[in-house]
């Protein structure tokens, strides 16, 4: 059974990967994408969840890159699943 802390303790190792701290992978959003991965599944093939959580790290990686900041970056990429998709 996966540790009760599993999603700090993987931004943890990924931050030690590379050099940062784990207060540089946020978590923070952690809701909506969690709604993402729900309505991508309840949407679509279940399959396709973590391969759109996947691609929404990297639009908000993006989105960074152009100082909006990932709170930002998670609704938007929620409005355009909600288009897609509808508001399941």
């Amino acid at each position: 059974m996966a540790e009760p802390n599993f999603l700090e303790a993987f931004a943890t190792a990924l931050a030690n990967a590379v050099d940062l701290t784990a207060d540089d992978f946020s978590t923070a959003e952690e809701t909506e994408l969690l709604d993402l991965a729900r309505i991508v599944a309840h949407g679509t093939e279940r399959k396709n969840a973590p391969l759109a959580t996947y691609l929404a790290g990297q639009y908000v990686a993006i989105r960074g890159a152009d100082d909006v900041t990932s709170a930002q970056a998670v609704s938007e990429v929620m409005e355009i699943a909600s288009d897609l998709l509808g508001d399941e």
